[in-house]
């Protein structure tokens, strides 16, 4: 009996060209676009594979009535419109294309940054008009100005290649940007504070996180030099609109040229109508060639993993044997959160990556472990990280990793240790696993047992009377309750370590009211 050909969706307006790839390794793709959510739902049970970008809603409701779907491609980077934790639990793979359309956002970003400079839209407008104000739009050059990248991923580092061929200087600040890295793309790596301070132009290619919303406002941009230009291509929130809105009316801030924005469709926004400001509707990876690369490579993703089992850029698994998967279930939560704890808290660039196995632990296929741990580390400041490029993203920035495997026996039977070396410190937590529950049983050498909620706080104190109180003071005002309060030290008097977890987010302002405390040393807010 032969076996019967894959059927996928494309649910979305993709290239020909991804037809042709369906068709080619042997999957039937029907193009249905344009179908509403009911629509959709009646028929998606006869398909193994959904193809979108991001007009169709891959919800919860839809993705249940996929009875036969194996696996969601999204052709593109952002899988808002797919509800990744429905899809894992119902086993269906989501993948997306990560790196298809880099090229097409750095060159939207660095023709953002032309037309900022020489005023191109203005000056057109008003031709058009049938003015001729030939000395009304007095520009300046790029060269030998300075380009600060907030963020030198993938689009950044293209960015700053192409800024250097205007004969401009680049600084960069990313704290996962390694010296090593730097230099092979002919940056100087600089703090936060001295880029706002050098800066003739910025330009932000960093994720939307809680570390970096609003990471140009009020305060930030009064930092930076008079006359200073900024260009966001990457994420809506990472500039506070109306704060950049003040900045250019007070003069400080010379013009922006934004193609994303904090709420989009963006039909009305308090920069618009700013002469000193030029804005397109999220263009960044509209291209002819960027929309070809995005659909076909999704094509060849979907149709290997329904053909051969492949997985390539998937969203919510690594790559892995099925017989491997059944074992390393809870152990991939606990390296997942090992590794986002590490990486929240990483301040400065990281140089290397050393992960221990050992006891029951050490007998496993580790591979997709480390890939998922170094993922969890990378996830708070890189653009599409996953389970599957996460190793190739550390290499890329010379960050070295390293694990090995133990099967001596500890305190615990099963035990992961993530030691991580940055540029200014080296810092280690363990876990183990309760029943299957990830624990972390040791952060910094400080011993101590806690599960990781949905939200932590995590404090690196002066072990003195009082701080407990005058934490639950603080945390109290601002209306946070705690839901677990775990504590740990060496021995009394030194320092110490509290990870407790709370009902409510901690905002900027509080945190820095924790951090005012007399016995703190850092403190940090942490989503799991």
């Amino acid at each position: 009996m032969s076996k019967p050909i894959p059927k996928v969706l494309i649910a979305d307006k993709l290239s020909t060209q991804a037809i042709d790839v369906f068709k080619q390794k042997g999957v039937q793709a029907d193009v249905k676009t344009g179908l509403t959510p009911e629509e959709i739902i009646k028929i998606i049970p006869e398909y193994d594979g959904l193809a979108v970008r991001s007009a169709t809603k891959a919800t919860a409701a839809l993705l249940k009535a996929a009875t036969r779907l194996k696996v969601v491609g999204r052709a593109g980077i952002g899988v808002d419109n797919v509800d990744i934790p429905a899809a894992t639990a119902q086993g269906i793979v989501v993948m997306n294309t990560p790196f298809g359309n880099s090229v097409t956002t750095a060159e939207h970003t660095i023709s953002l940054m032309m037309s900022l400079a020489r005023q191109i839209p203005q000056a057109n407008a008003s031709t058009h008009a049938g003015k001729w104000e030939k000395n009304g739009f007095m520009g300046v050059e790029l060269a030998g100005k300075t380009l600060g990248l907030i963020g030198a991923g993938n689009i950044g580092s293209i960015v700053a290649d192409r800024a250097q061929g205007l004969k401009m200087k680049v600084i960069a600040s990313d704290p996962f940007l390694s010296k090593e890295r730097a230099d092979a793309l002919h940056i100087e790596k600089v703090e936060l504070e001295d880029l706002f301070k050098r800066a003739d132009f910025i330009t932000l290619h960093t994720p939307l996180t809680d570390s970096t919303r609003n990471i140009l406002n009020k305060d930030s941009l009064a930092k930076c030099k008079k006359g200073v230009r900024i260009i966001n291509c990457a994420r809506g929130g990472l500039v506070n609109e109306a704060d950049l809105k003040a900045a250019i009316e007070s003069g400080h801030v010379a013009g922006a040229a934004l193609d994303v924005f904090e709420e989009e469709p963006a039909k009305t926004n308090v920069l618009f109508g700013m002469p000193q400001v030029i804005c397109t509707p999220h263009l960044g990876a509209s291209t002819t060639e960027a929309q070809e690369n995005v659909a076909v490579q999704v094509a060849e993703q979907m149709a290997d993993y329904l053909t051969s089992g492949a997985v390539t850029n998937a969203l919510n698994i690594p790559s892995m044997s099925a017989e491997d998967a059944a074992k390393l279930k809870p152990y991939l939560m606990l390296v997942d959160q090992l590794g986002s704890f590490a990486g929240q808290l990483t301040e400065t660039g990281l140089k290397q990556v050393k992960i221990d196995y050992e006891g029951k632990a050490g007998a496993l296929n580790t591979k997709p472990l480390t890939a998922v741990a170094i993922k969890g580390l990378l996830a708070p400041m890189t653009e599409g990280v996953n389970m599957v490029n996460a190793p190739v993203i550390a290499k890329e920035r010379n960050i070295e990793v390293s694990s090995t495997s133990h099967d001596r026996a500890g305190d615990y039977n099963t035990l992961v240790r993530i030691t991580v070396v940055t540029e200014k410190r080296t810092r280690t937590v363990t876990g183990t696993l309760f029943a299957d529950h990830p624990r972390i049983v040791e952060v910094n050498g400080i011993k101590l047992e806690a599960g990781l909620g949905k939200r932590m706080l995590y404090i690196n104190n002066d072990d003195k009377p009082g701080f407990i109180g005058s934490l639950g003071t603080v945390l109290g005002k601002a209306g946070v309750n705690i839901a677990y309060f775990h504590l740990g030290r060496n021995e009394a008097g030194s320092e110490a370590i509290a990870l407790v977890e709370v009902d409510q987010p901690v905002s900027a302002e509080v945190l820095a009211e924790i951090a005012k405390l007399p016995s703190v040393k850092q403190v940090k807010f942490l989503n799991f």
